[in-house]
């Protein structure tokens, strides 16, 4: 499939410095390792290679940060969206118990990666906030806190008073939240970890799309248009766009998740005085909703906020006026603004959804690793798995990796469900059992 390789127009396309110019594969090469994907997993798993010494190309299908990495909302959240602690560790033992002190440090270990590569990507560590939006919720939150408390977060509950003050809203019923998350302008990150990976003398090749791999004798082959890379390690870091560029790259690993759309705006800069008011704390949020009402400020004082919905007729104008209603609702003050609550950027991309919610991690082959389904929780995650990905190829025994591997599983009749879920899943169906919805 022919991509549109330039940078999709963003909030974060518009204000963020232009990246370093890479050149398109052309020819053979011959390295140590090669990625495929420059977003946060794959530029991250070759910055840990670069500074232990491999040989590293990272294979980009258009420029770093075009998928997810650079589209998403840009919130810093060290745990998953539907699935707890306990039930990790529940399917995967001593594995699952190291991936969960994995998403536990997630945030830290990006806050401090931004740090030591002395990357300008507008972080915030204001933590992250989880509102209960019924007073049942409460329970969940309850229990959420609980878990993560037990394998060492540090979490807190908070009361409807104390949500209030932390938010500005009284929208809420309590809930939780972890200090250690935040939020950045993901495309920037993502052209700071471009530029220390080259900085360390590592490769990356743009507009290069990769479309197909495989072992040829003790070696990983990589094939993309113009040329052809072999190496002894391969990760392939494509996440929901695994199948998008070349459906021949990894099609098991594709039918794994469905796509939804995810859409996101920004607002014009909301005004000094409103802001003492609104998310005063500056935390990055999204609740307990189905339909998630997330949200956090930019470095520009823009409310950045969105939602899914179905794309049928125009479907910018129609997410405007849902986000809109849903701050003023929550937030009255900011109808007051002298002409009105305006967007001034509007964007989406797809953000894949596994199953059982799960990121599905994979061991390809010898020296060969992969996952998708960040299921909404892209940004630390990705970063943390990358960094595992490259200590497996350096060397570390499976026993010592926060990665608990499982063999691929498409999803039965995937084209019929990939037709069916985003709307099940954009408007709220209730799972009657999580392993099944929205699959049945």
């Amino acid at each position: 499939m022919k991509i549109d390789q330039s940078m999709p127009p963003s909030l974060w396309a518009a204000v963020t410095k232009p990246g370093g110019a890479y050149e398109t594969l052309v020819g053979v090469r011959s390295v140590d390792v090669v990625v495929i994907g420059a977003g946060f997993t794959g530029l991250a798993a070759a910055l840990h290679l670069r500074r232990a010494g491999l040989e590293t190309i990272v294979l980009e299908a258009a420029q770093p940060g075009w998928g997810a990495s650079g589209r998403n909302n840009g919130q810093v959240i060290p745990t998953l969206s539907q699935v707890d602690p306990e039930a990790i560790v529940a399917t995967h033992r001593a594995a699952g118990e190291r991936f969960v002190a994995l998403l536990r440090d997630s945030a830290r270990d990006l806050f401090e990666t931004i740090t030591a590569e002395r990357i300008n990507a507008e972080a915030e560590l204001t933590g992250w906030v989880q509102p209960a939006h019924t007073p049942g919720r409460m329970k969940l939150a309850e229990q959420r806190v609980k878990q993560w408390q037990k394998f060492g977060a540090d979490a807190a509950l908070l009361t409807t008073d104390e949500m209030q003050r932390k938010l500005g809203t009284n929208a809420w019923h309590g809930g939780w939240w972890v200090p250690s998350g935040g939020h950045v302008n993901p495309l920037s990150l993502v052209r700071g970890l471009a530029r220390a990976v080259v900085e360390r003398g590592g490769w990356i090749y743009a507009n290069s799309p990769a479309l197909a791999y495989g072992r040829a004798g003790s070696r990983w082959v990589v094939t993309a248009e113009q040329g052809r890379i072999d190496a002894r390690a391969l990760v392939l870091a494509t996440n929901a766009y695994t199948g998008v560029v070349s459906q021949r790259l990894a099609p098991a690993l594709a039918r794994e998740m469905v796509l939804v759309t995810s859409w996101q705006t920004a607002t014009a800069p909301i005004p000094e005085d409103m802001r003492r008011s609104v998310l005063p704390e500056r935390s990055a949020v999204s609740d307990t909703r189905g339909e998630l009402r997330f949200m956090r400020y930019d470095a520009r004082h823009r409310l950045v906020t969105g939602g899914a919905l179905a794309t049928r007729g125009n479907a910018e104008r129609r997410l405007q006026k849902m986000v809109g209603e849903r701050l003023i609702s929550m937030f009255p003050q900011l109808a007051t603004i002298p002409g009105g609550l305006q967007f001034d950027y509007v964007w989406n991309g797809p953000v894949g959804i596994t199953r059982d919610r799960l990121p599905h991690i994979h061991s390809l082959g010898p020296d060969g690793y992969a996952w998708v389904g960040c299921n909404g929780r892209a940004v630390g995650l990705s970063m943390s798995i990358g960094r595992e990905f490259a200590r497996a190829i350096l060397g570390v025994p499976r026993g010592e990796l926060a990665l608990p591997f499982t063999e691929p599983r498409p999803i039965p009749l995937h084209g019929v469900v990939a037709r069916m879920a985003p709307p099940l899943a954009l408007f709220g169906a209730r799972r009657r059992d999580r392993k099944e919805w929205p699959f049945k």
